[in-house]
């Protein structure tokens, strides 16, 4: 005996519509790509490069996140039972790799631009500088008020947002050259920009992997889980529990619970399986539409492999 699931419901989690958001956004880098890797050429200015190289991989994560956001509203079907929600770990998880690449590289390079500077045109530094801004301020506009649907607007959001401080950081180094005629203020932005973007896209790549590791929720106290279960009467034991989540907004609990053999003819274990669905949706962030429990006899039980029965 176990409880269904149901994808006709609002509250599902099912993600929202971000398309015409991710579209304007991946406009608006794509046109920051083209004039910093312009300004990159004309200034030679390793803060620049570095953002422009930001930028290339913000225009193709917002492709990349505006694809999955197309494929998430896919509908359901007997084949991929849960759609294509999980695209948006996965797409995510590829754009904070390729943030820690970006991050890396500028690190290495503004560590050995300290050493040895290069000239670099303070004047159309700055004026690229304040354009990528511009820029990147309006793309954080667009996408602001949809940064906590899911991942893959999260993982957009935190690009552009790295890239907007990027940019200011390529216009204090092209204030600090002309003011001072200090040429290692771009290596030392450089440094800057990766000490920003390394430590978001790790936190990213840490979330997004433990959802595709099906690792226990952030949040969801699972032995506690267990012991609520275990107070409800009738119930036994429970067996078999895991935790894990499918996308954002869509953790998912399933147990066995083990009752007296007499509930099966007594009508107690419809009871039980309402008690522990209302039970982990009273006092745990988990839909009843997304937790499956087997209720069952402990001469199930004992049919069970010990893998089952012990976990």
């Amino acid at each position: 005996m176990g409880a269904g699931h149901d994808h006709a419901s609002a509250a599902d989690g099912r993600p929202g519509d971000s398309r015409r958001r991710l579209w304007i956004a991946f406009s608006i880098t794509a046109a920051v790509v083209a004039v910093q890797a312009v300004g990159a050429v004309v200034t030679g200015s390793l803060a620049l490069l570095t953002d422009t190289a930001h930028a290339i991989v913000d225009a193709s994560g917002l492709l990349v996140a505006l694809i999955a956001a197309t494929l998430m509203l896919r509908p359901a079907s007997s084949k991929r039972t849960w759609g294509f929600r999980r695209i948006e770990v996965i797409a995510a998880l590829g754009q904070a790799a390729l943030l820690l690449a970006v991050g890396v590289y500028t690190a290495i390079e503004g560590v050995r631009r300290l050493f040895e500077p290069p000239e670099v045109p303070a004047g159309e530094l700055l004026v690229f500088g304040v354009l990528g801004l511009a820029a990147n301020l309006a793309a954080i506009f667009v996408l602001s008020s949809s940064r906590g649907h899911n991942f893959n607007m999260r993982a957009a959001f935190l690009e552009v947002l790295n890239d907007a401080l990027g940019s200011l950081g390529v216009i204090v180094a092209a204030i600090v050259i002309a003011t001072t005629g200090f040429l290692q203020a771009d290596a030392i932005a450089g440094l800057l920009i990766a000490a920003l973007i390394v430590p978001r896209a790790f936190i990213l790549v840490k979330e997004t992997g433990s959802v595709l590791m099906e690792f226990t929720p952030k949040g969801l106290d699972l032995d506690g889980v267990r012991r609520h279960i275990l107070a409800l009467e009738h119930v036994e034991d429970v067996h078999d529990l895991h935790a894990s989540t499918i996308a954002t907004g869509l953790p998912t609990v399933t147990a066995h619970v083990v009752v007296r053999d007499e509930c099966f003819t007594d009508g107690h274990a419809a009871e039980v399986l309402n008690d522990v669905k209302e039970c982990v949706a009273e006092h745990f962030d988990v839909s009843v539409l997304h937790s499956t429990f087997q209720i069952e006899t402990a001469h199930i039980q004992d049919g069970e492999p010990d893998s089952v029965r012990h976990r």
